[in-house]
């Protein structure tokens, strides 16, 4: 069932930032600016995703289980959507500690069943780069690289075993604006 995170996000102002600023969140719109243009292609389909992120590699130390770093500058990649309004505080900790204001959270105003099942099609391409980079980083002499690597086998592990129900209910969410009964059947992710 797909559970809808823009309350919680739009009601965060007040929220701690998670991490060792003692400062509250504040208004999302002044840190969640990223453009869904310059998205990077290895954000999953969901409200959240990084644009043009930092690689300070600061997002998989608050939000583990939700980020990634690609490999061609360090930015930040949203793998799996939060599915509780704790994960959405980690999240936007997460993206506040950006100083480049990559992250956004309008991705329900862009995202569609047939771009959720486009980005889908491509999966074996995202499942060769998580595979090549986690062989290169699981090796690598410095430890943030090894943690990192973690990231990527849990990225590759969420594609081939919940990321497709993920986004059936995703995809079913947007159009309807609500979570699918269990007697109601999810859109297909094939073309």
């Amino acid at each position: 069932m797909y559970w809808d995170p823009m309350p919680t996000a739009v009601a965060s102002a007040e929220l701690p930032v998670i991490g060792p600023e003692h400062r509250t969140l504040g208004n999302p719109d002044d840190y969640l600016r990223g453009r869904w243009e310059e998205r990077d292609w290895r954000n999953v389909p969901g409200p959240f995703y990084g644009a043009n992120t930092d690689n300070c590699c600061v997002g998989r130390l608050i939000a583990p289980d939700h980020i990634v770093y690609e490999d061609s500058y360090g930015s930040e990649v949203v793998f799996r959507q939060p599915h509780n309004t704790h994960e959405t505080h980690l999240l936007l900790s997460a993206a506040w500690a950006d100083p480049f204001c990559g992250y956004a959270y309008d991705g329900d105003d862009h995202w569609t069943l047939e771009l959720i099942r486009d980005w889908w099609a491509d999966r074996a391409k995202l499942a060769e780069w998580l595979s090549a980079l986690e062989r290169e980083w699981s090796v690598h002499d410095c430890d943030r690289e090894r943690e990192a690597a973690q990231g990527l086998r849990a990225y590759s592990s969420y594609l081939h075993n919940g990321l497709e129900t993920s986004l059936q209910n995703y995809a079913f969410w947007l159009d309807n604006r609500r979570p699918a009964q269990p007697h109601e059947a999810l859109p297909s992710l094939s073309s």
